[in-house]
């Protein structure tokens, strides 16, 4: 989920108030139905409307670069909003390709690009996309927002912070907040992640998506540091205010895996897969299949979630759009599914890719480790932990891979320092601290 926080706030306002005279006519771009349960709301209804006309008047003038400009980034809030990238984003990479063939200076269609390849996970691109952007327009928010990510995810994080205090300087919203509490999160300042997300949250409308994920977020912020109540509030919160959000019943499927509840898990899970079409739900009822007994079913979902995946692995062109990398979210497939030889070839195409980032190398150093390669596991653990983050499960992780290099004295000051985090710490990793290991972390406690 982690992950997900690139690009929090994606153009949230523009296409509801856009007043447009329709035509009949059949549009090269259409936008699709939405899945039932977010499919009869009013914000759909006004957002159906808005894209259809814009749509509708791009046939009839298919050279107004502002109307080509605005459909992109409603195409790109479509997206987000269902999950379907690789149809949406393909679609605003058409029109924005269109738009920079006459004018390659146009910044908000440098804005639309470099949005669009951060999404594919094509980082450097976005990265030098960015600062071409820059050079037009210094004092944009949004700019630095992505390239705040952009940074985060090539492991370039004194810049990334520079970049976020140049955002929050501009324009101090929930867009610049969040970041703000991304990057606390990453130097291990929990509190000072939760203040940050609580800023975001009280400047977004409530009921609106950008602010519906900030909750969310939020709500994860205290599930992975212990409090699991207040985080149970948020996920119930953000349904109220948005009833049916995918990843705020994923986020109560998380709270029941972690009391060991797996039908009541797999049923929020389950949920939200068929609302919003994201690979990790599929791939964590996969996940409880497996602590179920229900192989073949931990197989299906398994497979579905690789098949979600690929289909976004193409080369990028005109027609087709961006491609997406995608070897650190198949590698943690192939983690679930305990296929470590897989796991780890696609964690060190991603690692030659991003060498710095921390998560990346976290999950190479869990590869490494299923693979009996204890090393090396201990070195990208190590890389892992540069930033001081901590995140109970990389700090349990790192303590595992210690022992297993046989320095018992460090490993138990990872294992402490995890539980302190979060005592409701994975049941299935915290399985694999040695006794004496966990009865010393009770006895500090």
């Amino acid at each position: 989920m982690k992950k997900y926080l690139l690009l929090l706030i994606a153009f949230s306002g523009l296409i509801v108030t856009i007043v447009l005279t329709r035509k009949d006519s059949t549009p090269a771009y259409k936008l699709h139905d939405r899945v039932d349960g977010i499919s009869n709301s009013s914000e759909w209804l006004n957002t159906k409307k808005a894209i259809e006309t814009l749509e509708d008047e791009i046939q009839r003038n298919p050279d107004n670069n502002q109307v080509k400009l605005k459909l992109a980034q409603a195409y790109i809030q479509e997206g987000r909003v269902t999950g379907d990238h690789n149809y949406y984003d393909a679609m605003a990479f058409k029109l924005i390709h269109t738009i920079l063939k006459k004018d390659s200076e146009n910044f908000e269609a440098l804005c639309c690009l470099a949005t669009l390849e951060a999404s594919a996970h094509q980082f450097k691109d976005a990265l030098a996309i960015c600062e071409k952007a820059i050079k037009i327009n210094p004092y944009n928010a949004y700019i630095y927002g992505v390239l705040c990510d952009s940074h985060v995810e090539l492991g370039q994080y004194n810049k990334a912070v520079n970049a976020a205090d140049k955002m929050v300087s501009i324009r101090p919203d929930i867009r610049s907040y969040s970041r703000v509490s991304y990057l606390r999160e990453i130097y291990g300042d929990y509190p000072g992640a939760i203040e940050a997300m609580k800023l975001a949250l009280s400047a977004g409308y409530p009921g609106l998506e950008q602010t519906e994920w900030t909750r969310v977020y939020l709500g994860r912020l205290y599930e992975i540091t212990g409090d699991t109540k207040t985080a149970e509030v948020n996920y119930n919160t953000a349904l109220t205010e948005r009833p049916n959000y995918a990843p705020a019943l994923a986020g109560l499927g998380s709270l029941e895996k972690g009391k060991r509840n797996y039908k009541e898990a797999l049923m929020y899970y389950s949920k939200a897969e068929k609302l919003l079409q994201d690979y990790s739900y599929v791939q964590h009822s996969g996940e409880i299949y497996q602590l179920l007994g229900q192989n073949e079913l931990a197989q299906k979902s398994f497979d579905k979630s690789l098949e979600m995946l690929i289909k976004h692995q193409h080369p990028t062109d005109e027609e087709t759009g961006i491609g997406h990398n995608i070897d650190r979210e198949l590698a943690n497939v192939f983690l679930s599914m305990k296929q470590y030889d897989k796991a780890y070839t696609s964690a060190k195409i991603e690692y030659e890719r991003r060498p710095n980032n921390i998560d990346v190398n976290e999950t190479l150093a869990w590869a490494c480790y299923g693979k009996g390669m204890t090393k090396e596991a201990q070195y990208f653990i190590l890389n892992a932990l540069k930033t001081k983050s901590s995140n109970a499960e990389l700090l349990c992780k790192a303590g595992v891979i210690f022992q297993k290099n046989n320095h018992p004295l460090v490993a138990q000051q990872y294992i402490n320092r995890a539980f302190k985090v979060n005592p409701n710490l994975n049941h299935e990793l915290a399985s694999l601290v040695k006794p004496n290991t966990a009865l010393v972390y009770a006895t500090n406690k």
